[in-house]
C-alpha cells in the first residue's frame, strides 16, 4: 500500500500504555496513527483533519467518550467517519449508549488486535462505499444532502461541502445560520421541486428541496441560482412589463410551467396566471406558446 493510500485513525485514550500498543499494532496494519488523551484534545485536531476512522475510550476523565462522540459527530465533516468504542464494560447499557452517540461498533478490553483490525477493516471498506456513491452524485451534478426535522446536517457529498465553504457557510457557527434558514422554510411543508435561495453573499447558492426520505431525514440539493437579471432587464424594456411579468416571461421560454414558475419566484400558479395574462396583452399574443417564442426570438438577437 502506498503511504497516500494508508487509512489515517485517530486513538482517543487517557491510558498511554493503551495508545501504545495500539499504535504499534495499527502501524504494523499499514495505518497512519493520530492520538488524542481526551476528548477536547480530539475535537480540535477534528477541526483540521478528517480521520478515516475514531477508536474512541468509554470512560474518560472530564469529557466521557459518549460525550465525545457526540460532539464529533456535530461536525458535518466527520458524519461518515465511523466510530468505534473501546471500553471494558461490555453490559447492554454502555453498549446503547456508544451506539446511541453515534458509535457504530465496539471492541472490549483488553483488546485483541487481530479481531480490532478485522472490524476496523469492515467499517473502513464500508465508509468507502459510501463515499464514493456520494463522489458519484457530485460527478453526475447531483449535490445532495440530507438534515433532519431540525434542520441539522446528517450527510453531504463533497462538493455540497465545497460549496458551503466556499460560500462562507463551512463553520459549525455558519452551520447554525444555515440549520435556521433551513428549518422556517421547512416547516412551511415545500413541495419537491421548491427552492429557498440562500443569502444574498452565498454566491448565487440555493437550496431545492428533493423528497421526505423518512420521519427524521430530508433530501435537499444545493444548486446554483441562474442569474436572470439582466435578461429579465431587457425583456422588461421591450415589452413594457412589470419586473415580475419579465421574470414570468423568462422562464415561460425556458419551458417551465406555471406550478414549476410558482416554486421558483414563490408565488402561487393562480398568481402567475394573472401575471401571464397580462404578458399576453402587452405581446399581442393569445397563448404561452406565441409568448415563448416571442421572447426567444429577442433573446436570440442579444
Amino acid at each position: 500500500m502506498k503511504p497516500s493510500e494508508r487509512d489515517t485513525v485517530l486513538v482517543v485514550d487517557d491510558s498511554v500504555d493503551t495508545i501504545r500498543m495500539l499504535s504499534d499494532v495499527l502501524e504494523t496494519a499499514g495505518m497512519t496513527v493520530l492520538v488524542a488523551l481526551e476528548g477536547a484534545q480530539a475535537l480540535t485536531i477534528t477541526r483540521n483533519i478528517t480521520p478515516d476512522i475514531i477508536l474512541l475510550d468509554a470512560l474518560m476523565p472530564n469529557m466521557d467518550g459518549f460525550e465525545t462522540c457526540r460532539q464529533l459527530k456535530q461536525n458535518p465533516m466527520l458524519a461518515d467517519v465511523p466510530i468505534i468504542f473501546m471500553t471494558g464494560l461490555s453490559d447492554t447499557e454502555h453498549v446503547v449508549m456508544g451506539l446511541n452517540a453515534g458509535g457504530v461498533d465496539y471492541v472490549t478490553k483488553p483488546t485483541k488486535a487481530d479481531e480490532l483490525v478485522a472490524r476496523m477493516r469492515v467499517h473502513l471498506a464500508n465508509a468507502r462505499m459510501t463515499r464514493q456513491a456520494r463522489l458519484a452524485l457530485d460527478r453526475a451534478g447531483q449535490y445532495l444532502f440530507a438534515v433532519n426535522s431540525q434542520a441539522e446536517l446528517l450527510w453531504a457529498t463533497p462538493q455540497v461541502f465545497d460549496g458551503l465553504h466556499r460560500a462562507g457557510l463551512s463553520q459549525s457557527e455558519e452551520h447554525s445560520v444555515l440549520s435556521s434558514l433551513l428549518l422556517g422554510w421547512l416547516n412551511r411543508q415545500p413541495e419537491p421541486g421548491h427552492q429557498l435561495p440562500l443569502p444574498s453573499d452565498a454566491g448565487g447558492l440555493q437550496v431545492e428541496f428533493l423528497a421526505r426520505i423518512s420521519a427524521d431525514e430530508l433530501l435537499l440539493r444545493l444548486t446554483q441560482a441562474q442569474q436572470p437579471s439582466d435578461t429579465t432587464d431587457r425583456l422588461r424594456e421591450q415589452f413594457g412589463l412589470t419586473n415580475r411579468e419579465a421574470d414570468v416571461l423568462l422562464w415561460i421560454a425556458n419551458g417551465k410551467t406555471n406550478r414549476e414558475i410558482g416554486q421558483i419566484l414563490d408565488m402561487s400558479p393562480r398568481t402567475v396566471n394573472k401575471h401571464l395574462e397580462q404578458v399576453f396583452r402587452k405581446l399581442g399574443v393569445e397563448n404561452r406558446t406565441a409568448a415563448a417564442a416571442a421572447a426567444i426570438r429577442f433573446l436570440g438577437r442579444l
